[in-house]
C-alpha cells in the first residue's frame, strides 16, 4: 500500500452542502438564513435578549442557595469495586487508595473533586483494606461484614481554598 493509495471508507464523510451558490442547488439566494435582519448576517447576538424589555431572567426571583464551599466526591459503589478485583484491575490482597482506584479506570481523576466516596450498592464478597476520602454507613459495614476495613481520611483541599490559604 502506498499514501497515494490510501482513502476512507465508503460514507465515512458526508458531502459538504455547498450554500449560496444559485437557486437550482435548493440552498441559493439566502442559504437557508430566510430573509434580512440581524439573524440573516453572521455575528448574532439575539439569545435572552427581548428588544430591550427587562429581560425573563432578571424579572424572576433568585431561588434557593448554592455552597460555594460544598465538597464533590467521585462515588464508588461496592458492585464496581468487588467487579475490578474480580477481573484483576485492582490487586486482591493488598490495600487499595484512591490513586489504586483512578489508575484502574473506577473513578474519574479531577482536581475539582474531593476524592472519592464509597457508597453501599451492590455486594462484596471478599475482604479488602481501602482508603477513601469518605463511606457510607452501609459501605462501611458491608466491607466490615465481608472482613475488610475502611479507613476514612480528610477529603483533600478544594484548588482555590489552599491557595488563598
Amino acid at each position: 500500500m502506498k499514501l497515494n493509495e490510501i482513502k476512507d471508507n465508503p460514507g465515512a464523510r458526508d458531502k459538504f452542502k455547498r450554500v449560496g451558490r444559485g437557486i437550482g442547488s435548493g440552498k441559493g439566494k439566502t442559504a437557508g438564513r430566510g430573509v434580512k435582519g440581524q439573524k440573516a448576517r453572521t455575528g448574532v447576538r439575539l439569545n435572552g435578549f427581548e428588544g430591550g424589555q427587562l429581560p425573563i431572567y432578571r424579572r424572576l426571583p433568585k431561588r434557593g442557595f448554592v455552597n460555594p464551599f460544598r465538597k464533590e466526591y467521585a462515588p464508588l459503589n461496592l458492585g464496581a469495586l468487588d467487579k475490578a478485583i474480580e477481573e484483576g484491575k485492582l490487586p486482591a490482597g493488598q490495600p487499595i487508595d484512591e490513586a489504586a482506584l483512578k489508575a484502574a479506570g473506577l473513578v474519574r481523576s479531577s482536581n475539582k473533586l474531593a476524592g472519592v466516596r464509597l457508597l453501599g450498592k451492590g455486594e462484596i464478597k471478599r475482604a479488602v483494606t481501602i482508603t477513601v476520602a469518605g463511606a457510607s454507613a452501609s459501605a462501611i459495614a458491608a466491607i466490615e461484614a465481608a472482613g475488610g476495613s475502611v479507613t476514612v481520611t480528610a477529603p483533600k483541599a478544594e484548588p482555590e481554598a489552599a491557595a488563598e490559604a
